[in-house]
């Protein structure tokens, strides 16, 4: 049984170090690459107020998050259902920055960065030079994004591991097609066909055509031809 999970995080800027915080964890459970329905979700108060540019991306304001838990209050829950396996994430250094950050000032150790598998790596290597956005991996590969009007981290770990069955190999269509029933062919040995009479019809050269070929065989040094020729069959008066 092979373990991982998609996670996604929110937060309110872009870097943990000039002061943005976490305010949104999601993670879903795959086993075999198949999602089980276990999940875990939380919305986070980021103590602190979360820039406008933010809110336009996900829709959570501070107002909305206040009274929410604190990250520390969230980390142990959160480190549990991650377990030892991998975590796969898109643009996976970007999540696994701030959850160092957070883990760290919440006093646990930092998730082990050798368990980050980061499926926008995996997409460049597959499409080098193309768009390899969320977005344009689901359109890519047919998944309905159409209700993701937003960046919700539970809606994008759903579509992620979508994208990450198709990284992986897809929904391996060789194992349907042993699955369907097999059909069979018709041989040779289901044709019923009797013997075909056949009536020969040999071909007699003219007179003028055996004069022609005798006048070519002249030009011909030693021709082989000529006894064959003598004994041809001859046209009828």
């Amino acid at each position: 049984m092979s373990r991982a999970l998609v996670l996604d995080t929110e937060t309110t800027g872009f870097d943990p170090l000039t002061g943005d915080r976490v305010l949104e964890v999601a993670a879903v459970e795959l086993v075999n690459l198949v999602p089980t329905g276990r999940t875990f979700h939380v919305l986070i108060d980021p103590e602190r107020e979360v820039p406008e540019e933010a809110a336009k991306v996900h829709g959570f304001t501070w107002e909305m998050l206040r009274g929410k838990p604190k990250f520390a209050e969230i980390a142990p829950a959160m480190l549990e259902f991650l377990g030892d396996d991998p975590v796969v994430a898109h643009n996976a250094p970007f999540d696994f920055g701030f959850l160092d950050f957070e883990l760290k000032k919440a006093g646990h150790t930092v998730i082990d960065r050798a368990r980050m598998v980061d499926t926008l790596a995996l997409a460049k290597k597959r499409f080098p030079g193309l768009p390899n956005s969320l977005d344009a991996l689901c359109r890519r590969y047919g998944i309905d994004n159409s209700m993701r009007t937003s960046h919700n981290a539970l809606l994008d770990v759903q579509l992620l591991a979508q994208v990450y069955l198709e990284l992986m190999g897809g929904k391996q269509p060789g194992l349907a097609l042993a699955s369907r029933p097999a059909v069979s062919a018709p041989t040779a040995l289901q044709l019923e066909a009797g013997p075909v009479a056949r009536t020969p019809r040999p071909i007699v050269p003219s007179a003028a055509e055996l004069e022609a070929h005798r006048a070519f065989l002249g030009k011909v040094k030693e021709p082989i031809w000529l006894s064959l020729l003598e004994d041809a069959p001859k046209p009828e008066a």
